[in-house]
């Protein structure tokens, strides 16, 4: 079966970090460009971040600007964000998405794990 697993979620205080991981399962990432989402109880989902398969290239939410990384190693077949200065409004369930390069869509999408940013 072709999915993304995601891990890496949790609790974390305001100013601490997390890394989240998206690992595929039955497929190779090479060719896909990859996507974290989240939504927030009561709220749309919402873009956080995407890669190219290459890497090359990343785009950010502004709300995420500065402090989130994302990174791939395709070595490992696995995509990673790196969440720094978390802030309460972090809160959310993240998505990982793996699309194929150049079609402009997200096939595989995982289950989720859940940030969670309290004091």
């Amino acid at each position: 079966q072709l999915q993304v697993v995601e891990s890496g979620g949790g609790l974390a205080q305001p100013g601490g970090s997390l890394r989240l991981s998206c690992a595929a399962a039955g497929f190779t990432l090479d060719d896909y460009a990859i996507g974290w989402f989240r939504q927030a109880p009561g709220k749309e989902r919402e873009g956080v971040s995407c890669i190219s398969s290459t890497g090359g290239s990343t785009r950010y939410a502004d709300s995420v600007k500065g402090r989130f990384t994302i990174s791939r190693d395709n070595a490992k077949n696995t995509v990673y964000l790196q969440m720094n200065s978390l802030k309460p409004e972090d809160t959310a369930v993240y998505y990982c998405a793996a699309g194929l390069s150049g079609t402009r869509r997200y096939d595989y999408w995982g289950r989720g794990t859940q940030v969670t940013v309290s004091s």
